[in-house]
C-alpha cells in the first residue's frame, strides 16, 4: 500500500506492476478507465499527478490494495470468549509457495501454480519477480498464478525494498547461479528471529561453483564452473531452505548430484514434485538422501497444485483448543502433523480423524480432523522441535498457547531461533504465566484466565498468530496492532475465524 504523498514515479511503478500482475495491457486498462493508452503510459512513467478519485478508480480496476491511497497499518479487534464451531479448510502451504515461485526461474516454459495463497510473502516475491522481468498473471478468480520468465533476467533492476521484506529471496541463489557469472542479492529480511546464518547455503552451493562475499546491504555472488562430473553434498544442517537451494542448483546440472542429510519436509517434497514435472530426475523423495540428475535446459509448460499447509492446520487446532470448541478442520496434511497430534494426545486432547485421502498434487496424505473440547494437563517432558519427521519448528510456538490452558508446568525448548522464545513471553500481557529461562527456553504454567489487552504485534509470524489465538479466548476486548507479519503467512485469517463464530474484525486508523 502507499500513501497519497508518495511520489508520482513510485505510484506509477506500482500501477504498472499491478497492471502486469492482472495481465492487462496499457490499452486494456485505458479502456476500463475510459481514458487513452498514452495517459496510462504517462501515469506509469510518473509524469502525471493523480487525484484521489483517479487512484481509487485504478485501484478498483486492478483489484489491487497496493495503490489504495491514505491507508495505514491493519489492526485487529477481538471480543474474546466466544466458542468456535463448524468446519474450516486448510489452505495451501506458504513455505511451498515461496519455494515454487523461486524454482519457476528455472523454467523457460510456462508455470501455473494452482491454489497458491494470496499472502504478503507471496506478494513480495511477485514484486521481486516482476522487477527482474518475469510475468506473473493471476487467473480471473485468483485461484492460480501463471509465471513466464524472459530469456534474460534483468537482475540489476531487482526491487530491493520488496526483496528485503522477505527471507525467501535467499532461495534465488540456487536458480540464479545458472543465470549469470556475477550478480548480487539484498540481505534477506522477514521475521525477526535472531541471527540466521547463510553459511549452510554457501556450504551446499559451493560444489556448484558459487562464492558469496558479504558487503554492506547485499551479497555479492560469483559463479565459476569447477568441471565436476558428480557432486556429493552432505549438509551439516538439515535445513528446509538449504535443501531447496541445493535442489534448484542441481536441477540444471546434467550430472549426478547426491544430497545427504537432506530435509524431507513438506515444502521440499512439493519442490521435488514440481522439478520432476519439469523433467528433472529425482530419487529418494521423502527421504534424507536425494539423487538428482538435472537438465541443461528446462522449457516445459506445467501446472502444479500446492500441498496443504501443516502449520496453518496446527494454528486452527490451537484455535479450537484455546477456545474449548468443537471444530472440524478439513484437508489436514496428516503426515506432517502426526508428532504434534501424538504430543497433544498425551496432554489429554480428544480428536477424531477420517480415513486418509490424497491431495490434488497426488502426493500428500490428507484427513479431516475434528477437535473436541478437552481437559488438558502439562506434558511430562519438555516439548522441542526436530527436523522432519519430528515436531515442526514452526508449530512449536503454538504449544505455548496450548500449555497455557493445560494444568501444570510445561517446558518449551526452541533450540533453533534466538528470539522466538522471547516473543512468546508477550502472552503474559493476556494473562498467561510464561517464565523465560534463557533466549531458547520458556516454562508455561496453566491453566490461564485470559484477559483482553491492547498489544502491538511482535515482528515474528508464529508468535504474532499465537497472540491472536489467545485473544480469541480472552475475556473482554483485545486489540492487536499492525498485523502485517500475520498477513505475510496467512490469507484472510481474521475473516475466516469470524465465519466460525469469532467476534473479530480488522480496521485501520
Amino acid at each position: 500500500m502507499i500513501l497519497v504523498e508518495t511520489s508520482p514515479q513510485k505510484v506509477g511503478a506500482l500501477i504498472r506492476d499491478a497492471r502486469k500482475q492482472r495481465g492487462l495491457t496499457q490499452t486494456q486498462l485505458a479502456d476500463v478507465l475510459g481514458t487513452s493508452q498514452s495517459a496510462i503510459h504517462r501515469i506509469e512513467a510518473g509524469n502525471q499527478n493523480l487525484s484521489l478519485d483517479m487512484i481509487n478508480r485504478i485501484a478498483g480496476a486492478l483489484d489491487s490494495d497496493i495503490i489504495t491511497p491514505g491507508r495505514g497499518a491493519v489492526h485487529v479487534r477481538i471480543q474474546g470468549g466466544k466458542p468456535l464451531s463448524g468446519s474450516i479448510e486448510v489452505r495451501s502451504s506458504k513455505n511451498a509457495a515461496v519455494a515454487l515461485l523461486c524454482a519457476s526461474l528455472l523454467n523457460r516454459g510456462r508455470t501455473t501454480l494452482r491454489g497458491i495463497a494470496r499472502i504478503e510473502e507471496v506478494n513480495r516475491l511477485i514484486e521481486v519477480l516482476h522487477s527482474i522481468g518475469v510475468t506473473c498473471r493471476w487467473n480471473s478468480d485468483k485461484s492460480s498464478l501463471t509465471i513466464v520468465r524472459p530469456d534474460v533476467l534483468n537482475l540489476g533492476a531487482m526491487d530491493v525494498d520488496a526483496a528485503r521484506r522477505t527471507r525467501s529471496v535467499i532461495m534465488f541463489l540456487g536458480p540464479l547461479l545458472h543465470e549469470a557469472e556475477r550478480f548480487q542479492l539484498p540481505y534477506a529480511g522477514g521475521c525477526n528471529l535472531g541471527t540466521r546464518t547463510v553459511e549452510p547455503h554457501m556450504q551446499a552451493l559451493r560444489p556448484f561453483g558459487l562464492n558469496v562475499r558479504a558487503t554492506e546491504g547485499a551479497y555479492q555472488v560469483e559463479v565459476e564452473s569447477n568441471g565436476a562430473v558428480e557432486r556429493r553434498i552432505t549438509l551439516t544442517e538439515r535445513g528446509d531452505t538449504v535443501t531447496e537451494n541445493a535442489l534448484m542448483a542441481a536441477a540444471m546440472t546434467p550430472d549426478l548430484t547426491i544430497i545427504r542429510n537432506a530435509s524431507p519436509n513438506y515444502m521440499v517434497q512439493d519442490l521435488c514434485a514440481y522439478l520432476v514435472a519439469l523433467g528433472v530426475e529425482i530419487d529418494g523423495i521423502g527421504t534424507t538422501t536425494l539423487r538428482i540428475r538435472g537438465r541443461e535446459h528446462i522449457e516445459a509448460d506445467v501446472s502444479y497444485d500446492i500441498s496443504e499447509d501443516p502449520i496453518e492446520a496446527m494454528s486452527l487446532v490451537t484455535a479450537a483448543v484455546v477456545t474449548e470448541s468443537e471444530l472440524t478442520i478439513t484437508r489436514v496434511p496428516i503426515e506432517f502433523l502426526e508428532i504434534e497430534l501424538a504430543v497433544l494426545h498425551e496432554m489429554g486432547l480428544r480428536f477424531s480423524t477420517t480415513p486418509e485421502y490424497v491431495s490434488r498434487n497426488g502426493l500428500t496424505r490428507l484427513v479431516d480432523l475434528t477437535v473436541h473440547p478437552s481437559e488438558l494437563h502439562a506434558h511430562a517432558d519438555k516439548i522441542h522441535p526436530m527436523p522432519f519427521p519430528g515436531l515442526n519448528i514452526d508449530n512449536l510456538p503454538f504449544f505455548a498457547v496450548i500449555a497455557a490452558v493445560a494444568e501444570g508446568r510445561t517446558t518449551i525448548h526452541d533450540w533453533v531461533y534466538d528470539n522466538r522464545a522471547i516473543h512468546l513471553v508477550e502472552l503474559t500481557k493476556l494473562g498467561a504465566q510464561v517464565q523465560l529461562l534463557d533466549p531458547h527456553r520458556i516454562v508455561v504454567t496453566g491453566p490461564t484466565r485470559w484477559r483482553g489487552q491492547e498489544i502491538v504485534s511482535p515482528p515474528a509470524l508464529r508468535p504474532a498468530v499465537c497472540l491472536l489465538l489467545a485473544a480469541l479466548a480472552a475475556r473482554g476486548e483485545s486489540v492487536i496492532r499492525d498485523i502485517y507479519v500475520i498477513q505475510r503467512g496467512y490469507e484472510d485469517l481474521p475473516e475466516r475465524l469470524a465465519l466460525l463464530g469469532a467476534d473479530i474484525e480488522t480496521f485501520r486508523e
